[in-house]
């Protein structure tokens, strides 16, 4: 039974009038130490203005970065690797079984909201971090769970979640889960498995699902997402795996992708992002800028900070985006070149943001008559070819 301290009065705190707020009757306070045993089977409570508040305020703070949160976490090699590698596998060993109880539900219930049918009242909230646990057979009965964080505990098996069919918010970061695996929850809208053991990105197949975080594991190959079933997702974040191209990505809704610190050298896949506003590929192994399409009309923000990308004829593979407007290059062979900002400006005259700087109207009027001057050039050498041709004339017949 729930703890009354993380129930009702906590509710005060953190619901707005005109949402699920039960009104404090002596029949309600009464109802507290048993609330949790009515579980009826109807649907979701789910309106508008509710789920957009408690979305917004759950909403995980590692969706949207910039390009200088992209720190490094460099892998440990050498002795030291091994040795990490030999205490985890005798950690594994050693690991206890701790199933999830009621002691500690009582103490990470909360939120009381009013149930589909609006006939009783549950506890849609719980949060279980760092309680090392590998079991939770438990929450199978507590099906009117909303919003779950189980982040920093030793899981390895999700399956129970898979009762739990009004889950709307999920947080397993920091597990020993192998696979994102998890049966269709047809109302889950944001779900973070960073941090885990992950091999791949298959299994994951919730209609509703629009944000999706997997990073900081070890994913190699993008592989499974079904846009069919994968129809809202718009934020994916996969910073920190093992990915070694960007194929596997038919994902049409997608507005954000994250695909910083990786082993990326080949760009394939990225004409079907055709809805694609921000793209992360800050510390790859990127040498050329092939495989952006015409396609992609709505990309504005593009990250390639610490690659390999050394000229700047790179750079003007970058003119079939045609809505760029901010590009990051630091840490690239091709930003020591000389007059570096002016000649980017050349090359992408819609472009607004270089790195960290906005650029500069007097910058834009440069940039325009250097532009200006080469063209005139160009066309002066066609028309100089075009003469010396006609000078020359037709071979004399045979």
């Amino acid at each position: 039974m729930p703890n009354r301290s993380h129930g009702a009065p906590a509710l005060r705190r953190v619901i707005p009038s005109g949402s699920c707020q039960p009104r404090r009757t002596p029949a309600l306070t009464a109802w507290d130490d048993w609330l949790t045993a009515l579980w009826p089977t109807s649907a979701p409570f789910l309106t508008g203005s509710f789920l957009g508040w408690k979305l917004q305020s759950l909403k995980m703070s590692d969706e949207e970065f910039d390009d200088e949160s992209d720190a490094n976490e460099p892998e440990k090699e050498g002795e030291d690797g091994e040795e990490e590698k030999k205490s985890a596998e005798v950690e594994e060993e050693r690991l206890i079984s701790n199933p999830l109880t009621e002691e500690i539900m009582k103490e990470g219930l909360s939120l009381l909201c009013k149930t589909g049918n609006g006939l009783a009242h549950a506890y849609v909230k719980l949060e279980a971090k760092e309680k090392d646990l590998t079991d939770i057979g438990l929450l199978q009965n507590y099906i009117h769970l909303r919003y779950v964080d189980l982040s920093e505990n030793q899981l390895r098996d999700l399956s129970p979640l898979g009762s739990l069919i009004h889950l709307l918010w999920l947080k397993v970061d920091g597990n020993r889960l192998t696979s994102a695996t998890l049966q269709e929850l047809p109302y889950l809208q944001i779900a973070s498995f960073a941090h885990n053991r992950i091999k791949d990105t298959k299994g994951i197949s919730h209609p509703r699902l629009g944000s999706l975080n997997l990073k900081g594991n070890e994913i190699q190959v993008i592989s499974g997402l079904d846009p069919g079933k994968l129809a809202n997702l718009h934020t994916l974040e996969l910073r920190g795996n093992k990915i070694e191209t960007t194929a596997g990505l038919h994902l049409p809704k997608l507005k954000n992708l994250y695909l910083a610190q990786n082993s990326i050298s080949c760009l394939e896949g990225l004409q079907d992002l055709v809805q694609l506003t921000t793209l992360h590929l800050r510390d790859n192994q990127l040498g050329t800028l092939d495989g952006f399409s015409s396609n992609m009309k709505c990309l504005q923000y593009l990250n390639l900070r610490g690659n390999g990308i050394t000229g700047l004829q790179e750079v003007a593979k970058l003119q079939v985006l045609p809505m760029l407007r901010a590009l990051v290059l630091l840490d690239n062979p091709c930003a020591d070149e000389g007059d570096y900002r002016l000649e980017i400006l050349v090359l992408l005259s819609r472009l607004e943001r270089l790195d960290k700087e906005f650029y500069e109207q007097e910058e834009r009027m440069e940039a325009e008559e250097l532009r200006q001057h080469r063209q005139e050039q160009e066309q002066e050498q066609e028309q100089e070819q075009e003469q010396d041709t006609e000078e020359s004339g037709p071979g004399e017949p045979d």
